[in-house]
């Protein structure tokens, strides 16, 4: 039986396998080793202390490198199931089952897909984080989606930066009244460029050129990263890494007294 189960290999998944591999606990982590895609993907990081101009790609490299430095191993099978076991969990992977005292969720979070070419055009000024990549668009014209009106003050963060917004909220009682913003009742379906956004198209037909668009208690188990809830950022997901890895090591302490 391991001390714990680490599922997901993003930051938060790092930190708090690196931190378990400080303390000598004996786990095993599940994912990708490419770590994670989002990180990849990112045009450029100007938020991630000690790094204050670096792009996804290298901060892969860099996470990458201290991972096979500590050397950890990541295990790539699918996790199925989780399951409560005694004192602690099972967890079937790829029909197989492993058994810990402790399980660290670092899933993350998938963004629905709701735009034509999203996938491909993923950090090439499309983002999802207004806070994070919002300062790349300072004096451009952007386009924004908002699903919920609890997160128009991201818009109205990109409104101070930007030129010109083209606002799609999805309901009906935006509260935003800002000189710069334009808000539209059409809804937008593709995105127009080959290496960068460059537009998008509109439900009408109509298009639109723009710089850049957004879319917006078990004992035990501990939860790290965009799986926790917002904000979406790299930071916050080492940090509660290493507080989901220090709790689980308190944890695991007090069971054994």
């Amino acid at each position: 039986m391991y001390d714990s189960i680490i599922i997901g290999t993003g930051p938060a998944g790092l930190s708090a396998a690196l931190n378990l591999k400080t303390y000598k606990k004996d786990f095993i982590w599940f994912g990708s080793k490419n770590l994670s895609e989002k990180v990849q993907k990112a045009e450029k990081i100007t938020n991630y202390p000690g790094f204050p101009q670096i792009s996804g790609q290298e901060l892969f490299e860099r996470f990458d490198a201290h991972r096979r430095a500590a050397g950890i191993d990541i295990t790539e099978k699918t996790v199925t199931n989780i399951m409560p076991a005694g004192n602690g969990f099972m967890v079937l992977a790829d029909n197989e089952m492993y058994e810990a005292r402790t399980l660290i969720l670092c899933m993350g979070v998938m963004s629905a897909k709701q735009l034509d070419r999203e996938d491909e055009l993923l950090g090439k000024r499309l983002s999802y984080c207004a806070t994070c990549d919002g300062m790349f668009y300072k004096d451009k014209r952007i386009a924004v989606i908002c699903n919920d009106k609890k997160y128009e003050h991201e818009v109205k963060y990109l409104a101070d930066l930007a030129a010109e917004v083209l606002y799609f909220p999805a309901y009906n009682d935006s509260e935003i009244e800002l000189p710069n913003v334009k808000i539209s009742k059409d809804v937008p379906i593709a995105l127009i460029g080959d290496s960068f956004v460059e537009g998008i198209t509109l439900r009408s037909g109509k298009t639109e050129s723009v710089d850049g668009a957004q879319q917006t208690n078990v004992a035990g188990c501990f939860a790290a990263g965009d799986c926790t809830g917002r904000p979406y950022q790299y930071t916050k997901a080492v940090g509660e890494g290493n507080v989901a890895a220090h709790s689980c090591i308190q944890y695991l302490s007090k069971s054994e007294k």
